[in-house]
């Protein structure tokens, strides 16, 4: 089955709102074979998350209701909504045994999909709420009030009961006034400054989708829009929020539309643009460069046009769990088949009048990154993420010390303990725990003391200072957003850098410094690593270190797997795409190694540089030049 027959969004243009819509309705039509005959349950099929299967199927059926709601707040229609209709009667009927969600539980995956149903009774009361029996109202009123009393995590989560308290209140039910007051109290101590707040409590340092497009900022934005008349000022506050973070996160993205792979849950895609459109929802326009819905538009539509060309979809038309294509190896424990469909935050703004200048404006490009006032700079260097991010090479990256996920996550160290992240390049996962290989260890650097067949990567890091909430791993900069134009570079003062200290077992220590380009070497970043050992261990006297660059696709335009060219001859990538390894000889003390690839995604490469400052082993202690 070719992608055009199978990817619902292959052959929609996405410029227009009418665009959005359709693409909206080709992803849900798919989704009526697979829902049960009461509506309440949408199996998309099984992969053992950490929750219950109805659970699951509950996600299959509330998820989408992030686009379908949306499109009925804005005036449209779709001839599938019975399905939600009848859902709702049944999900929510404790008779009937085939279809009844079952009650929230504490910290129950139940919780999480009542901020979906919670926006809906808001939004499209006419469309949903008003269509049910006084039985069914009955019965949702009561199933989403019994989150109210139910411990949850201490995280984004808490937000999913302020939908729920919102939706009840608008359809005039009983729910807790004080418990969306205390909720919203607390989830605004998570708030750092400077638009930025971490999932969860002081100590967590996580700031990635979650605290923008997945969760925190899309929520506060639709809530400032919510409850503008009941809660004026704290709405305020979240709309300038929203401005200081625009101008930083634009950032994380580049000019086609890629948005930089970074943290957990990114099987939800194009929801790492929710963002854009829920600036528009709450009609939050952010300051210079931003300051146009043109920019705006087309940050947002750029990446859904970007996954809509991929093959991400099932050949029955059902979004697949992965990233750019399905891949079961990138997957965390509360991911089912229904999750995927969080992408359909980014339909928010169909719930816009056409005449809205999200819609009315031209589309422009991605602002330029330039030494100029009135674009965007090509280095920017944040403080509270501990990300320094750079617009060169034809790609958007992020250098990384810090962050982490504060409890055991499926390849956490992967997903946030990498050196770098590429919009272009993506990231690698281990598929197996023996060897270099299986490892795959790209953009990060790996220790083993085994000889080759288990490695260890970096995961958590130590403060530098431990009194600042970020931990102190940007230096050289002072504050918490900085751009250092090229203008102001000089031999001396060249900007800032992370560095940041971890152990990969007792004893040892690795201190990492990461730089990111200079002027006179606008495609390279540079790592400097110092290992320390003091204590080795029997067995682990050699600790064998592997430091790579970028994970690139590893095929030429013809579709053939890329082949090693024979010699070190680098001057031969220019005329033919493979692989090219060795030493470097043109410098006076002989260079390290070196492996650069070209294929039909562009070129990636490292080089040991350590030849240059330690060109023997007696200097180690002292540089050749400090």
């Amino acid at each position: 089955m070719s992608l055009s027959t199978s990817n619902p969004l292959a052959n929609n243009p996405l410029q227009t709102r009418d665009d959005l819509a359709n693409g909206l309705k080709a992803m849900l039509d798919p989704l009526a074979a697979f829902t049960s005959k009461g509506g309440a349950r949408v199996d998309l099929g099984a992969t053992a998350t950490h929750f219950d299967t109805t659970a699951a199927s509950l996600e299959g059926f509330s998820r989408p209701l992030w686009g379908l709601s949306s499109l009925l707040a804005g005036g449209g229609d779709y001839q599938g909504v019975d399905r939600w209709i009848r859902g709702f009667e049944n999900g929510t009927d404790p008779t009937n045994e085939a279809e009844f969600w079952g009650m929230t539980r504490g910290k129950d995956q139940r919780m999480v999909e009542m901020a979906a149903i919670g926006f809906t009774l808001v939004v499209a009361k006419e469309k949903i709420w008003d269509k049910l029996s006084e039985s069914g109202r009955d019965n949702l009123t009561s199933w989403l009030n019994c989150i109210n009393d139910k411990d949850m995590p201490n995280t984004n989560w808490l937000w999913f009961r302020v939908f729920a308290n919102l939706g009840l209140r608008s359809v005039e039910r009983p729910y807790s006034q004080s418990q969306l007051t205390a909720d919203l109290d607390h989830l605004d101590t998570f708030y750092l400054g400077d638009g930025w707040s971490r999932d969860g409590p002081p100590g967590v340092l996580q700031l990635d989708y979650y605290s923008s497009s997945f969760a925190i900022h899309f929520a506060q934005l639709v809530y400032s829009r919510l409850a503008a008349k009941e809660d004026p000022v704290r709405c305020e506050e979240y709309r300038d929020r929203a401005r200081k973070f625009a101008v930083q996160f634009v950032h994380y993205f580049d000019k086609e539309g890629r948005a930089i792979p970074f943290g957990r849950s990114l099987t939800y895609r194009f929801a790492t643009t929710a963002f854009w459109g829920a600036l528009a929802y709450a009609d939050v326009l952010p300051p210079a460069p931003l300051n146009s819905w043109g920019i705006i538009k087309g940050l947002h539509l750029r990446t859904i046009r970007y996954f809509s060309q991929l093959p991400i979809f099932s050949p029955s038309g059902i979004l697949t769990i992965g990233y750019t294509f399905p891949n079961m190896f990138f997957t965390e424990n509360y991911n089912s088949p229904g999750s995927t469909y969080w992408a359909c935050k980014a339909f928010l703004p169909l719930a816009l009048s056409p005449d809205h200048p999200f819609w009315s404006s031209r589309e422009e490009p991605y602002p330029p990154t330039t030494s100029s006032s009135s674009s965007l700079p090509q280095t920017i260097y944040l403080n509270h993420p501990s990300h320094i991010l750079t617009h060169a090479g034809g790609h958007t990256f992020l250098l990384s010390s810090g962050q982490a996920c504060h409890y055991p996550l499926r390849h956490g160290a992967e997903k946030y303990g990498k050196l770098a992240y590429s919009s272009a390049f993506g990231y690698s996962v281990p598929t197996g725990a023996i060897g270099l290989d299986m490892w795959n260890p790209d953009s990060t650097v790996a220790l083993s003391e085994d000889g080759g067949e288990r490695w260890v990567v970096r995961r958590q890091v130590e403060a530098n200072d431990p009194e600042r909430e970020s931990g102190g791993f940007l230096e050289g900069v002072e504050g918490n957003v900085v751009v250092v134009s090229d203008r102001d570079r000089d031999s001396e003062t060249d900007g800032g850098w992370l560095r940041a200290v971890w152990r990969p077992w007792k004893g040892t220590s690795v201190e990492t410094w990461l730089v990111p380009p200079q002027p006179d070497s606008p495609l390279w970043h540079v790592r400097i690593h110092r290992i320390k050992r003091d204590v080795v261990r029997y067995g682990g006297e050699i600790v064998l270190v592997s430091d790579a660059g970028f994970a690139i696709y590893s095929q030429d335009f013809d579709g053939r797997t890329l082949s090693l060219i024979p010699g070190s001859d680098v001057g031969a990538l220019t005329t033919r795409y493979g692989k090219v390894e060795g030493f470097d000889d043109t410098t006076t003390n002989g260079g390290g190694a070196f492996s650069i690839v070209r294929s039909a995604m562009g070129v990636s490469g490292v080089t040991d540089l350590t030849p240059l400052f330690f060109p023997t082993s007696s200097n180690l202690a002292t540089p050749l030049n400090p």
